[in-house]
């Protein structure tokens, strides 16, 4: 059975991310006879010589007649060893907010770079965001290679640049060098490259590993809670207390202690429930319905955790955010935060700084501007059971809304510092001031 791996596209403009994604498609046999006709006419009519691949990514008009990528567009392949749902991102500065949104589920970043340009500064953006965003595998795609003569001596020095700045951000990438346009090293190694000992990309990705859940601590967020209307209505009914989600992180298994937060109390799993039957246990991501031992009144935004260790429920928030709104975050503004399923009013209580993305470095700001990666204090009407974002996804993720228009304001990252109820626990590593 093929494992599912999400990856993300990123780059500087016309560093060929759509042609890489339609290479990739093409070349792994994932696109439809109506759909390559299609390319190829509007190919013919823009008077190319060749197929312009990147057309099979560029879905809006907008993006094809200006050739470029506005919105992030989401395709699906598979091979023999795995199955791909790939986010081809805007390459624009001020379509940064789209990277984030992309990359903010990738297992994997495939960053391009072209060879003839080297690193640009939306390639030390989207490296940022990449770390910030905690996504396990970077892989940064030395493009264009064909365009400088195959060069060995010039991909050496576009991937000391970007071995730099990762050793800067604390990050760890794979570099590789192709061309998306001609199609060397994407599916097969290519012969024009002697130098290049490494796999092909799609190789590449086919082996990367993924993150297993089952030594994550155990969080479900809760969704719904399912009494069925019947219990209500005959005192005969057989009375049935479901709490309905999705499995975070972790294993659950029948039996297990559990607490339930923010109210603290604890109880027992004696059954977990899905649509096909019954179940021993339930891992990440599955969705399923938890049967407690005890009659606890639990409700859409609470959490249930593994007893043993579990997250302290917090109304002050320390976060890192990707400010996503064309009007800016000031001090004093209300918010509405979204963690997992709880929703909750919130004041900006302090901007501590936004990051200099030239010199990747924190300075003084008194709003955050779109794009902005900065450092905000919250304070919340009500607790979420927050844990840093450097040790889970899931639970260390959160969103700012408007609260009158309901739009997304800001996608946010809660640092290190967020405490645990097991003070014998591994502790979280000591993180650099600036980093989550």
């Amino acid at each position: 059975m093929s494992t599912l791996l999400r990856i993300a596209t990123a780059g500087s403009v016309d560093d060929g991310k759509s042609t890489l994604v339609g290479r990739l498609l093409y070349d792994s046999k994932s696109v439809l006879t109506d759909q390559l006709e299609a390319v190829e006419r509007v190919s013919q009519a823009k008077g190319l010589g060749h197929v312009d691949l990147a057309l099979l990514t560029d879905g809006l008009r907008a993006e094809r007649e200006q050739g470029i990528t506005i919105d992030v567009a989401y395709r699906y392949f598979a091979t023999a060893r795995r199955t791909f749902i790939l986010a081809d991102c805007p390459g624009h500065v001020q379509y940064t907010r789209n990277t984030v949104t992309g990359s903010s589920t990738a297992d994997a970043l495939v960053l391009l770079v072209d060879a003839r340009k080297g690193a640009q500064e939306q390639t030390r953006r989207h490296l940022a965001v990449g770390q910030l965003l905690r996504v396990p595998h970077i892989v940064v795609a030395v493009n264009k290679i064909d365009l400088v003569g195959y060069s060995k001596e010039r991909y050496d020095q576009v991937a000391a640049q970007l071995a730099a700045i990762a050793e800067e951000l604390g990050a760890t990438v794979s570099v590789l060098p192709v061309s998306a346009l001609v199609g060397d090293n994407i599916v097969e190694r290519s012969s024009r490259m002697e130098w290049y000992e490494g796999p092909p990309l799609l190789e590449l990705l086919e082996n990367l590993p993924l993150h297993p859940h089952a030594d994550a601590d155990f969080r479900f967020p809760v969704q719904l809670t399912i009494r069925p209307q019947e219990a209500a209505l005959d005192p005969a009914h057989v009375e049935y207390r479901g709490h309905a989600g999705q499995v975070a992180s972790g294993v659950v298994r029948v039996g297990d202690p559990v607490v339930v937060l923010p109210s603290g109390r604890r109880t027992t799993v004696v059954g977990i429930d899905t649509a096909d039957g019954e179940l021993a246990e339930a891992f990440a991501p599955q969705s399923v319905t938890l049967r407690l031992a005890d009659e606890i009144d639990v409700t859409r935004g609470e959490l249930i955790a593994g007893a043993e260790r579990a997250p302290v429920p917090t109304q002050d928030l320390d976060g890192m955010v990707a400010w996503l709104s064309e009007s800016p975050l000031r001090v004093g503004q209300k918010v509405l935060v979204k963690h997992t399923t709880r929703t909750t009013q919130a004041v900006v209580r302090d901007i501590d700084g936004r990051l200099d993305l030239d010199t990747l470095r924190p300075h003084a700001a008194e709003t955050l501007e779109l794009n902005d990666l900065g450092r905000v204090r919250l304070r919340l009407a009500a607790p979420i059971m927050a844990e840093p974002y450097a040790t889970s996804r899931q639970t260390g993720s959160f969103l700012l809304i408007d609260p009158q228009s309901g739009t997304n304001l800001a996608a946010g990252m809660i640092r290190g510092d967020q405490a645990f109820s097991d003070n014998a626990a591994v502790p979280v590593p000591d993180i650099p001031d600036w980093s989550i």
